[in-house]
């Protein structure tokens, strides 16, 4: 078990220090390492983006990051997709209280994809596990993870990129819940556009 906390307990600064060593790879790690961290939730992704901003400079490690990130997702979403038919059936007897949010997921489609994405502690390989077992439209889940991961990851680039300069001063602290608040409305505002 040690290893499994050696992981999940890597600061930013670690993730740093394995991107700086795989530099002549180019932006290769960058991605590669928040793809992983869709298969592996054990890995602290929000110290992953916060490496990649602060490796990469702040647009360039954000892009890669949403990239590896998008891409982690649609895999885990298309494995279960193809593979999860008997899995569903599975989750469903043992844990009877699933059945009901997969079929949330089905019915509301585009708005908890999207909300749960955009915030950084939601664990991201449940949400793509259930929306790979349920109906869910692969087109709406890719917009959905789009968007709402281009703002999950906007938001910790920006936050991470002066974490010093951010706690000093709390406006910006309340200008993050206040991004988080207009996230869940525009949400809202998404699914009736996408799930008529």
């Amino acid at each position: 078990m040690s290893w499994i906390d050696t992981i999940s307990g890597m600061s930013w600064e670690d993730v740093q220090h394995i991107l700086n060593r795989y530099e002549a790879l180019g932006p290769l790690p960058g991605i590669v390492a928040t793809f992983v961290e869709a298969f592996l939730p054990i890995l602290p992704l929000i110290a992953i983006v916060i490496a990649n901003v602060n490796a990469y400079g702040l647009w360039e490690g954000a892009l890669l990051s949403w990239i590896g990130v998008v891409a982690g997702a649609m895999c885990v979403f298309l494995f279960f997709r193809r593979f999860g038919g008997r899995f569903r059936g599975f989750v469903e007897r043992k844990y009877p209280r699933t059945k009901k949010f997969i079929e949330w997921v089905e019915h509301r489609g585009f708005t908890p994809v999207f909300v749960l994405a955009c915030f950084p502690f939601t664990p991201s390989a449940f949400v793509n596990i259930v929306a790979g077992i349920s109906k869910l439209p692969v087109r709406v889940f890719l917009i959905a993870t789009l968007l709402g991961k281009a703002i999950m990851i906007l938001i910790v680039s920006l936050a991470g990129h002066d974490l010093g300069n951010l706690l000093k001063t709390p406006w910006k602290l309340v200008l993050v819940a206040v991004m988080l608040v207009v996230i869940w409305f525009m949400g809202r505002k998404l699914e009736a556009r996408y799930t008529r």
